[in-house]
């Protein structure tokens, strides 16, 4: 994992755009991102690495998994269009929980507070990374210049993705969002 600001460059969103500017996992902490790195040695169908994901589940609740894959291949004719939609910066009401299998991608999630306030800070992932983001943040996603991740997604209850777009002037006012703009401004010693 590694995660900076991202450049705000135009161009293709599966390049890197990194501005070169670190942004330190304590800072993610703080953003309310949790990262955790349990290594895949070999081929992730070995499933060696499922122990320790099943501890982590159990720790979080998560009762629930699936797997995605996103290639060209997989999708045919909807991949780009696909890869955009899931670039739609977004929000959910549940926790977003990824365990990269194989592969690369990106999320980029929306700073809060002073130094990164609506800033967009990426976080490169590959094979082994996991990483939970929290309701009610905003981000996106893509997958990098290989065009091909596989992750495993992990639930509290029955498995659902539902994004509300940032688009729409309802989503700022998602009980959601409230509630993660006011951990985040304690995580960081602000008023709630």
């Amino acid at each position: 994992m590694r995660a900076y600001i991202y450049d705000d460059i135009p161009g293709d969103q599966r390049l890197p755009h990194d501005s070169g500017s670190s942004i330190s996992e304590s800072t993610l902490q703080q953003l309310g991102v949790i990262y955790k790195r349990i290594p895949i040695e070999g081929d992730h169908k070995n499933k060696e690495w499922e122990k320790d994901i099943d501890v982590f589940a159990k720790e979080r609740g998560y009762k629930n998994r699936d797997q995605i894959t996103v290639t060209p291949a997989g999708l045919g004719d909807a991949y780009e269009t696909k890869i955009k939609s899931f670039f739609d910066e977004h929000l959910h009401e549940d926790e977003e929980i990824r365990y990269i299998l194989d592969g690369s991608g990106y999320f980029d999630i929306r700073g809060e507070g002073a130094t990164y306030n609506d800033r967009w800070i990426r976080i490169a992932l590959d094979k082994g990374d996991l990483i939970v983001l929290p309701a009610g943040i905003y981000h996106r996603f893509t997958v990098d210049s290989a065009n091909t991740i596989t992750a495993l997604r992990l639930f509290q209850d029955e498995p659902k993705w539902t994004p509300y777009s940032r688009a729409d002037k309802e989503t700022d006012e998602r009980p959601a969002r409230a509630t993660y703009l006011d951990q985040v401004k304690s995580a960081v010693g602000l008023t709630a």
